[in-house]
C-alpha cells in the first residue's frame, strides 16, 4: 500500500497491488515526502508454490477487507505527526474517489497541511500549519455552490469556545432552521472598547450598509441583512454570534499586498518547474502569531485611510519592520517600497474572505494587490524582518501543495495564472 499525493486534487491516493507469487509486501508510509512512497520488506523471501499462493489469498483478504469498509463509508485513518492531531484522508481505491467520514453525524476534525513548503535554498523550510474545521468538503474559497469552510473552524481561534455544528447544508440562512443555536462570543479584548472597535449594539446605533462618520460599512459582496438590529453575515451562518475577535459589526475591511519575484539560480535565470515547464513564482510570507498559519503580511484599513496606503504600510511594518528601524534606514527602505507600491498593481481578489474569526454578525472581506518585483532588483534585495504581528517572515515558492491563512492560498493561485506562473 502506497500513500501518495495528488498534487491536483489535493485528495490522498491509496493504490493497492496483489502480486500471485509475491516476494515483498509494502506497508504504508507516513509522509516521508510528497509524492514518494518506500517498499519495506516484511517477508523476504518465499520458496515453494505453496507459500506464494497462501500470500495471495492473504493480499486478496486484506483487499476484501478494506473494500467491505468502504462500502459502509467509514474508512478513518488515524495520522498522528508531532502531536498535531488527527487527520481526515479521502481515499480513491482504483481510481474511484470515495470521502471518509464517520457515521451519522459528522463529528469535528482536524484539517492540517502536512506538506512541506518548498522555499528557496537560502531561507529554512517553513513548518506545517493546520486548523480545526467541521466539514465534508474543503474548499479555499467560498461561493454560490461552496458555502465557507474556515468559518465554520469547530473551536473558534484564540479561546476555548466551540462553535454550534453547522452542516454544509444549513449554513445558507435560506435554510429553514429552528434548532439552530449559535453560541454568543465577544473577545475581551473587544468588550475592553480600544479605538479600533465598535461599542455592544444598544450603546450606540451604527448605520449598516454605507460609509458611518469614518467607518465604512459597506460590503464588496452588496447590501447585507439585519436582524434585530446586528448584521447577518451575507455567507450564511457560522455557529457564533457577537463579534469574537473582529473589532467592527458587519464587514471588517483589510488589504493583503501580495509582493513577488521569480525564482531564480545562481546565475540569475529563472527557475522552471520539472513537471509544468512554468516558472516558479515567490511572495513574501509572514507566520502569524496568532494561530501559527503562513500568511500574507496584511492588515486593517484603518477609518477613513485608502486602502493603497494601507497596502504598503502593512508590508512595511509586517514584512521589513520599519517601525523598529532607525530614521535613517528607514527612509532608504521607503524609497524602494515606493517605487514598487507606485507600479501597476494587479487587483487579485475583492469580497468577503473564509476566516476563522467570523461570525454570524462580523466578518472579513479584503483586498488583495499583487505586487511584482519583474527584474529582483527592488524588494528582492530588503532584509526580511518581522514585525510585532508576525513570527517569521521570508521568500516562499508559490505552490497549490501549500494551504496558508484563511483564503490566501486562492489568491495566490490567482496571481499564478495572471503571472503564466507555475501553481
Amino acid at each position: 500500500i502506497y500513500y501518495l499525493q495528488n498534487k491536483f486534487t489535493k485528495k490522498y491516493l491509496i493504490l493497492i497491488t496483489v502480486e500471485t507469487s509475491a516476494t515483498a509486501v509494502t506497508t504504508p508510509l507516513l509522509q516521508t515526502s510528497p509524492r514518494r512512497a518506500v517498499p519495506v520488506p516484511i517477508l523476504s523471501s518465499y520458496h515453494g508454490h505453496d507459500h506464494g499462493r497462501c500470500t495471495s489469498w492473504l493480499l486478496w483478504c486484506c483487499m476484501l477487507w478494506l473494500l467491505l469498509l468502504m462500502s459502509q463509508g467509514m474508512v478513518h485513518f488515524l495520522l498522528r505527526r508531532h502531536w498535531i492531531g488527527q487527520i481526515r484522508l479521502a481515499l480513491t481505491l482504483f481510481g474511484l474517489p470515495c470521502t471518509v467520514c464517520t457515521p451519522g453525524v459528522r463529528s469535528a476534525i482536524s484539517c492540517l497541511s502536512s506538506h512541506p513548503f518548498r522555499t528557496s535554498q537560502t531561507t529554512r523550510p517553513i513548518s506545517t500549519s493546520f486548523c480545526n474545521l467541521y466539514t465534508t468538503s474543503v474548499q479555499t474559497m467560498p461561493s454560490s455552490s461552496a458555502p465557507h469552510v474556515k468559518s465554520r473552524c469547530l473551536e473558534y481561534p484564540g479561546s476555548k469556545i466551540q462553535r454550534f455544528l453547522v452542516p454544509d447544508d444549513k449554513v445558507d440562512w435560506s435554510q429553514n432552521w429552528p434548532q439552530y443555536n449559535p453560541v454568543s462570543y465577544t473577545d475581551p479584548s473587544v468588550l475592553n472598547k480600544p479605538a479600533w472597535a465598535d461599542p455592544d449594539i444598544g450603546s450606540f446605533s451604527p448605520k449598516f450598509n454605507t460609509v458611518d462618520g469614518a467607518v465604512d460599512r459597506t460590503s464588496f459582496d452588496g447590501s447585507y441583512k439585519i436582524e434585530d438590529g446586528k448584521p447577518l453575515n451575507p455567507h450564511g451562518r457560522t455557529g457564533v454570534t457577537g463579534r469574537g475577535l473582529l473589532g467592527r459589526w458587519g464587514p471588517n475591511h483589510a488589504a493583503d499586498p501580495i509582493v513577488t519575484r521569480w525564482k531564480v539560480d545562481a546565475t540569475g535565470e529563472k527557475i522552471y518547474h520539472s513537471v509544468s515547464k512554468l516558472p516558479i513564482l515567490q511572495f513574501v510570507s509572514i507566520k502569524r502569531k496568532d494561530c501559527g498559519e503562513w500568511a500574507i503580511p496584511g492588515g486593517m484599513v484603518d477609518p477613513g485611510e485608502q486602502v493603497s496606503l494601507t497596502l504598503q504600510r502593512e508590508f512595511s511594518e509586517e514584512a521589513l519592520n520599519t517601525l523598529a528601524i532607525p530614521p535613517s534606514e528607514r527612509a532608504k527602505i521607503s524609497e524602494r517600497i515606493n517605487k514598487l507600491f507606485k507600479s501597476t498593481g494587479f487587483q487579485v481578489y475583492k469580497g468577503y474572505v473564509d476566516d476563522p474569526r467570523n461570525t454570524d454578525n462580523a466578518w472579513m472581506e479584503t483586498v488583495a494587490v499583487n505586487f511584482h518585483d519583474d527584474s529582483g532588483n527592488s524588494v528582492s534585495e530588503l532584509p526580511l524582518q518581522a514585525g510585532d504581528d508576525a513570527g517569521q517572515v521570508q521568500w516562499v515558492d508559490v505552490d497549490s501543495s501549500f494551504l496558508f491563512y484563511a483564503s490566501h492560498s486562492h489568491f495566490l493561485e490567482l496571481v499564478s495564472k495572471e503571472r503564466k506562473a507555475h501553481w
